[in-house]
Order: C-alpha cells, then structure tokens, then sequence
C-alpha cells in the first residue's frame, strides 16, 4: 500500500541526492550495503538497552538507502538482476535486525509475551516475502497482501519511536496487529498461489478424422511393401 502511494513522492525527493553520489561514484550497491548496516546497527544497539525514540532518528537516517540505491540504479542504467537480488536480500536482513532488536528488549525487560508477538512479527514478515518470491519463482503471481514490506517497517518504526516518546501501549498495540496482519497476508498469498496452481489447464481436443482410402493397386504391379517399423529406442 505505501509502497504505491510514496514511491513516486520519495523518488522525487531523492533524484538530487542519488545524482550527487553518482557524481562522486558512489555505486548503487554501495548505498544498499551501508543502508543495511546502518538499519541493522542502530537497531541492534539502541533497541536492546531500551533507546527506541534515538534508535528510530538512526534507523530511519538509513532506512531511506533502499530508494536512493533504486533511483541510482535507474540513473546510471545499472538495473539488472544482480541489484535486484542484493537489494531484496538485504531488506530482509535490515527487516530482521528492527524486530531483533525489540525481541531483546522486551526479553530483557520481562515482558515474554510482547517478545513473542515481536518474534511472530519477525517470522511471519519474512514468510510474507518469502511466498511472493517462491510463487514468481514457479511462474505465478502473489501480489497481494494488506501488510507489505514497507507497511509493516514504517509502522513498527512510527511506534517504536512514539513510544521512546513516551507514548503509553502505542508500541505494543502496533505489534499485536502486525502480527495479525502478516499471518492474513500470507493466507492471503497462500489461497491466490493455490487457485492458480490447481485452476483447470485447457486441453484441445483434436477430433478424429477418417482415414483417406487407400489407393487402388495398378495392374501388373505388386502391391507396396508396409513401411519398416520405427527404430527401437530405449526409455530414459
């Protein structure tokens, strides 16, 4: 859903930037990895001891990366598969360290319960992209889903750092839906991966036709020989 409303507002936003690196040859790449390094650090350091509204200022100072890599990428023309590929894996990296980070928190603090649901949110938000990409792998489509990537990300950092604020239950509150919402994205997935891995194939038919009567043997010849049978091949 964010990802259809902001995309074309961020890209704007950040076009000046992106051509300012690409004039200081800087690689898309390169902005992908330290963005991945920078979401992962400060939510594996700020999150655990309890800093939720600074460790949100850092996180989102890089978070950012994953559309300036995208807008470098389209700039210079290096978009192919390779940059897709790093891109994708290291968002579920980055992804994974915000959730970590508030798992060890709540683990540290006691509260067991809202480390799981933190943990649910984690497992459950990699089994979301996970279906989608599996499903384009065999052929098929899974674009659907009221908690993608960027919903879930945005939301879990808005309330992590309302609640670094001081904001009562916010925090809390976000991860219980979340958690909804992923297992119903992946339902959701699941169900539409099924119908077109089960929906009916089209079979042709090809009606039988009679057979043209054979020629009649002219006089004074033999009648022709039978083809030779097909060579003998063996099956594999």
């Amino acid at each position: 859903m964010l990802n259809r409303f902001a995309r074309a507002l961020f890209t704007r936003l950040f076009t000046p930037i992106a051509r300012l690196l690409l004039r200081l040859g800087v690689s898309p790449d390169a902005v992908t990895i330290v963005g991945t390094l920078g979401v992962s650090a400060g939510a594996l350091i700020f999150f655990p001891q309890g800093e939720l509204f600074w460790g949100t200022l850092f996180i989102t100072a890089f978070v950012f990366s994953d559309t300036v890599d995208g807008v470098m990428a389209r700039l210079s023309g290096r978009t192919g598969k390779w940059g897709a590929y790093l891109d994708s894996t290291l968002d579920r990296v980055a992804d994974g360290a915000v959730f970590a980070g508030l798992v060890l928190w709540f683990a540290s603090e006691d509260e067991l319960l809202l480390a799981s649901v933190a943990l649910a949110c984690l497992v459950l938000g990699s089994v979301v992209s996970y279906a989608k990409a599996r499903a384009e792998g065999l052929g098929m489509t899974a674009d659907v889903g009221i908690a993608e990537r960027a919903d879930r990300l945005v939301a879990a950092l808005v309330a992590a750092g309302l609640s670094g604020l001081g904001v009562p239950y916010i925090l809390e509150v976000v991860l219980w839906v979340l958690a909804v919402l992923s297992l119903v994205t992946v339902l959701q997935r699941v169900t539409v991966v099924y119908a077109q891995a089960t929906a009916p194939r089209e079979v042709h038919v090809v009606e039988d036709r009679p057979s043209p009567p054979a020629a009649a043997p002219v006089a004074g010849q033999p009648p022709s020989a039978p083809p030779p049978p097909p060579p003998y091949t063996p099956a594999t």
